[in-house]
């Protein structure tokens, strides 16, 4: 009969439902880990990114003060030279010079402005930056210490059921185990469900009354029409299934 197959197989089921668990658990332990070091990861970019650009904008800095001191120079130059000058013509045309190197000197000096500006607003950021890297890797390691943890219980646990499900294995109908482990590996969920009131409780759409007639039999593996599970009678425990004898009429008896 085929209760005898299903039954260490309903049980092989319910430890290897424990383990899909269990791996579901330890996917999201590792995403969590993925998470945490992509944060810091993107952390660690964005120091090196806005730490270029500070430095960028210094070298900028570094430039404009540069003309600004050789706009001086030249300005310090052509006031020595206006002192030896008689000519009126000669000195109007130095000072226009003059005059323009202050308007240049003026215009370097606005746009140093700025980029000084930016620059304590950019080492702002920076300073953020820093700080929640500090604080993303201290906090981190903590979450990372009981990710660890759990990730470690879960590999002893699954390592308890698997052994269990392998010692079952041995008692297994080596054909049904071979369908189940199939079924199994392409559902990664429950394959043996109940049959009730001929809705498969795996894909919970409707069979029909002969595949219901026989799942009640039990003379086989009977699959869902829908989705392929193996059906059995819930109501009817696997290990009591049996056909209820008929009852005889009783003939009455000729009067006498």
């Amino acid at each position: 009969m085929i209760r005898e197959k299903l039954t260490p197989l309903l049980d092989i089921q319910e430890l290897d439902m424990k383990m899909i668990r269990l791996m579901r658990i330890k996917k999201q332990r590792y995403t969590e880990l993925k998470q945490i070091d992509s944060l810091r990861q993107d952390l660690k970019q964005q120091l090196e990114t806005k730490s270029q650009e500070i430095s960028l904008v210094n070298e900028d800095i570094k430039e404009l003060n540069t003309r600004v001191e050789t706009l001086l120079e030249k300005y310090k130059t052509l006031e020595d030279s206006q002192s030896s000058i008689k000519k009126i013509e000669e000195f109007n045309a130095l000072t226009q010079e003059m005059t323009a190197l202050e308007r240049e000197k003026a215009s370097l000096e606005s746009q140093n402005s700025i980029l000084l500006d930016k620059k304590a607003e950019e080492e702002d950021i920076l300073e953020k930056i820093k700080q929640a890297l500090e604080d993303s890797e201290k906090n981190s390691q903590d979450i990372e210490a009981d990710i660890a943890v759990a990730l470690k219980k879960i590999n002893a646990e699954g390592a308890k059921l698997l052994a269990e499900s392998e010692r079952l294995q041995e008692n297994a109908d080596e054909e049904a185990l071979a369908v189940y482990k199939r079924l199994l590996r392409s559902k990664k969920d429950r394959v043996i469900v109940p049959l009730t009131q001929r809705t498969c409780m795996g894909c919970y759409i409707s069979n029909t009354i002969q595949h219901e007639n026989m799942v009640r039999k039990q003379l086989g593996l009977v699959f869902c029409e829908h989705c392929s599970r193996i059906h059995y009678i819930e109501d009817e425990t696997i290990d009591q299934v049996q056909e209820k004898p008929r009852r005889r009429r009783k003939t009455a008896k000729a009067s006498s």
